[in-house]
């Protein structure tokens, strides 16, 4: 399914594969998604109010989300492409280098993404969202999968 308010929000979806995977939900965002956590908002508010790691600093930085991946099992990657055995994670910074957005790479290649309290997305490049709302793609983060 796709839909026309996504294909002006996010114009590197239009005329791409992209499907809408789950309805709307507000329990959790794109980086809860990009861990496997569907339960959780997790955002590094310097008030405590969202889940973030523990002993991970509360702010919005790439260093700080790294840093949270990292209690996952993540580290920096140079490629985006697929690699067997391994799961990535993009994550997207504005101008200004703010973390905006993470996607989670899926066993077809393909990306993953929740788009804030909107649906969860299966779209095939990491180019596809970037635009306005959420900058550019920065950076990949990988972890081995257990075998």
């Amino acid at each position: 399914m796709q839909s026309p308010d996504l294909d002006q929000a996010f114009p590197g979806l239009r005329g791409t594969g992209y499907d809408i995977t789950s309805p709307p939900a507000t329990d959790y965002n794109c980086i809860a998604w990009a861990a496997h956590n569907s339960t959780n908002w997790w955002q590094p508010d310097p008030f405590g109010q969202y889940y973030w790691p523990i002993g991970i600093p509360r702010q919005n930085t790439i260093q700080t989300y790294e840093q949270a991946f990292a209690t996952l099992g993540f580290e920096a990657c140079q490629s985006i492409e697929y690699e067997p055995g391994f799961e990535k994670v993009a994550i997207y910074v504005d101008a200004n280098q703010i973390v905006t957005h993470m996607a989670r790479q899926r066993a077809d290649g393909k990306w993953t993404s929740k788009l804030g309290q909107s649906f969860d997305i299966t779209h095939d490049t990491l180019r596809d969202l970037e635009g306005q709302d959420y900058g550019a793609f920065h950076r990949v983060l990988r972890k081995a999968l257990q075998p």
